[in-house]
């Protein structure tokens, strides 16, 4: 049976980036004050980061299935778009990682 690796690839993606998005959500934490001042915040970042990401993955997926099916014969192209959308993916796990390691850091500094 012939499996697509690019198939296998965005749906671990699309795994991970529900798992981004789910982290990037905003705590419910009553000691900060929402201010006018501090409308852009980082899980407002990292939900456009997410969006961005996802929406090159799904340009590069699409470009695949028309080179696949015959519509398009623009190859260079659609793995040029197949890398980009792949180093995006990785840069946004790297920041996710740091995020996280960040999180572990602050959580087992002395009080």
């Amino acid at each position: 049976m012939l499996t697509n690796p690019g198939l296998m690839l965005l749906s671990g993606q699309s795994a991970i980036l529900r798992d981004m998005a789910t982290l990037a959500q905003p705590a419910n934490i009553a000691s900060q004050p929402e201010s006018a001042a501090d409308s852009h915040s980082f899980s407002d970042a990292m939900m456009a980061a997410l969006q961005s990401v996802d929406a090159q993955g799904r340009e590069a997926s699409d470009k695949m299935t028309e080179v696949d099916s015959g519509r398009s014969n623009d190859l260079v192209g659609a793995m040029i778009l197949s890398q980009e959308a792949g180093l995006s993916f990785s840069m946004l796990t790297q920041v996710r990682n740091k995020v996280v390691s960040a999180v572990d850091d602050l959580i087992k500094m002395p009080v």
